[in-house]
Order: C-alpha cells, then structure tokens, then sequence
C-alpha cells in the first residue's frame, strides 16, 4: 500500500443534501484538506436527479411534486436517474498529478476496473463498455439520445448481458475530479417510464437491471465490503474509515441552501 484514502459510509440523506455534501468534499478534496474520497450513501426517499446541464424538460417534473418526488439537478453530466433502492456512491480525487491525471476517459478506465472487480466479488462478470460512440451517431444497437441515464451504456460503464447495472458521471476541474454514480437493487419500472417520457416500461427493462433481478444472493453490507476492497487492490491503497468533516459537513449545509434546494439551480434551464 502506497496511499490512504478516505471511505465513507454516509446512511440515508436528502436529495439536496446528497448533492451538496457531494459537492462540498469535492470542494475539500481539490484543496487538499481532504484525501481522495470514495462516499457510500443512500436516500431518504424516491428522487430524481438529473445531468448538470440537461434540460428539466426531459422529465416530467409535474408528476414528480404531484408524488412528492425531489427533483435536483446533480454538479456532474449525464442524464436523468430515479434514486431509491440502491448504492449511490461519489470518489473525489485530485487530477493534477498521480492516478487521475491523464483525462476523464482514463479516470472513467480506472474507476470501472475497480467496481468490475467488487461485482466478480459477489459473484457477478460483469460487461465494462469500452468503447466510444462516434460523434454523429451511435452504436449498432444503443438506444437513440434519450433523457434516462439507465437507458443507454456510455464509456467505462457497466453492464450485465446489455443491461446496465452502473451509471455514472464525472465533473472535472483542473484539480480535481468528482464522479457519482448508481447501482441499482431494485428498480421501479413504471414509476421510470413516467417521469422519463420512456416510449414503455418493457424497452426500458430491456437497457437497466436491478440487482436483486440477477439472480445472487448478496447484502448490501456485502456489497459495500467488496467495493472497499476492490478499490484498495485496484489502486494499490489503504482506506480509513470516517466521517465527513465539519468544514464538509458546513459547506454542504450552505450549498443544499443557496444552491442544490433553489428552483434557479434545479429547473431554470
């Protein structure tokens, strides 16, 4: 072991929360304050999150507040996403020397090798695209641009026979990155079809799978162990277990304020 890095394992939190903590240990990360950081986390309720600079009109947002479902718009890309029961995780890192200095696609490389180890831990091979979409089409076979993140496998993400059991997104700055991402247990497939404007429920689970439908037996504690350990292999480190600090923990509770609850962050675009 050459590092030691930061695990956290966070629980349940709000929407706005979630993004904002995100966000805040990004924030401390890039200042060095904070080592590099892999957060574990959960939510409180059904929410949406969507890409940092989609539309909010590829959803359906009035369906959501007319079921009570947080809509926030996420600091990193992609597309659209239902949270519920899952494991939502962010990794924070420097990039402006060491392990994640050479692009975002060779990030995206590294991170998946990691969780393509944690599922072979479990008991599941999993599929990591790794290969690109050409600028003015698309692959044989991929869904056309569609608003739900699940619906289609972008670089470096995960999937088992097509259907994708990780989605992820990135946002990088000169030095640093942060990326978040999902792995669904369970997915609610009508509520999906409904909020993201999906032609039916059955395309949708042709192209997304929850992985309680896999077939394995395995815990969520499971898991999160193999994920802890398969970063620490992959990228030759040692975690420490903690919490964030409390100059995360203020900035995320400013952030979730001024930022991530605002109606002009969430639907003014």
């Amino acid at each position: 072991m050459n590092d030691s890095w930061r695990y956290i394992d966070e629980g349940e939190n709000s929407a706005f929360y979630n993004m904002a903590l995100d966000e805040a240990i990004a924030t401390a990360v890039r200042k060095e304050l904070s080592p590099a950081t892999l957060r574990l986390y959960g939510w409180d309720s059904p929410s949406v999150t969507i890409g940092c600079f989609q539309k909010i009109n590829d959803i359906d947002s009035a369906y959501c507040k007319s079921k009570g479902i947080p809509v926030v718009r996420r600091p990193t890309g992609g597309r659209g996403i239902l949270h519920g029961n899952e494991l939502t995780y962010s990794f924070s890192a420097k990039t402006d020397g060491g392990l994640f200095s050479h692009g975002l696609i060779d990030s995206y490389k590294k991170i998946s090798e990691a969780f393509g180890l944690a599922f072979t831990k479990i008991g599941i091979v999993p599929e990591i695209k790794m290969t690109r979409k050409i600028r003015n089409g698309s692959e044989k076979g991929q869904p056309s641009r569609t608003p739900l993140c699940f619906h289609s496998v972008s670089y470096g993400e995960i999937s088992l026979n097509k259907r994708k059991i990780v989605g992820a997104a990135q946002k990088r700055w000169r030095d640093g990155l942060l990326q978040q991402g999902s792995v669904p247990v369970r997915i609610s497939y009508d509520e999906v079809f409904m909020i993201f404007h999906c032609s039916d429920s059955q395309s949708i689970q042709k192209t997304m799978c929850g992985l309680s439908e896999i077939g394995i037996s395995f815990t969520m504690e499971r898991l999160k162990n193999a994920l802890r350990s398969a970063f620490e292999e992959v990228f030759a480190i040692q975690f420490e277990s903690a919490s964030p600090s409390p100059e995360e923990i203020n900035l995320a509770e400013e952030l979730k304020t001024e930022k991530y609850s605002t109606y002009q962050w969430n639907f003014q675009r």
